[in-house]
């Protein structure tokens, strides 16, 4: 897990110099500050649950999930990706330190049938467009889980942009048929 995900604000600068300063070792008040910020039951941070967030030209919010049943080993991923640039991205893959794997997934209905589909290659952003990834159609797949979602929990994932990089979301879970944050 990277820095950025478990320390904010003065935490961050406090573990910066000195894991820097190559000791192995951070002050209690350092990590005390660092847990403050944080929901134990996940490890993502607080701070950003709800906000959008931005990476390069590209804005994501409403970002959540759905609680899960006992025993259930998938979860879904949903939120809205605004890009205001005039050339398209795409969303390429996403990971999460909660799940054994996070795919992009499309679903579908053909006629009374729910058809799931793997999206390797990616999900297009378009120049100037919205995405929403949502229950009933796009979404990420968060795949061997540790522990399923439960309602007031944040699922940390991690997305990786063609052209805008690497973001970091926290996404809030809500009851099992939620429908947004």
């Amino acid at each position: 897990m990277h820095m950025k995900t478990l320390f904010a604000g003065p935490a961050l600068a406090a573990a910066a110099l000195v894991l820097g300063s190559g000791l192995s070792f951070v002050t209690i008040a350092a990590a005390e500050d660092a847990m403050a910020g944080m929901n134990m039951s996940s490890g993502a941070p607080a701070a950003n649950v709800g906000a959008p967030v931005t990476a390069g030209d590209l804005k994501i919010s409403g970002a959540f999930s759905r609680a899960m049943l006992p025993g259930q080993p998938t979860g879904g991923g949903y939120f809205t990706i605004t890009n205001s640039s005039p050339q398209a991205d795409r969303l390429v893959s996403a990971s999460s330190p909660i799940a054994g794997a996070v795919t992009l997934h499309s679903m579908t209905m053909d006629g009374k049938v729910m058809q799931m589909r793997p999206a390797p290659d990616g999900i297009e952003i378009p120049a100037g467009g919205t995405v929403t990834l949502d229950p009933n159609g796009r979404h990420l797949m968060f795949e061997k889980v540790t522990a399923p979602f439960k309602a007031g929990d944040t699922v940390p994932v991690t997305l990786t942009f063609a052209k805008a990089g690497m973001v970091q979301l926290a996404l809030k879970v809500g009851a099992i048929g939620a429908k947004g944050p």
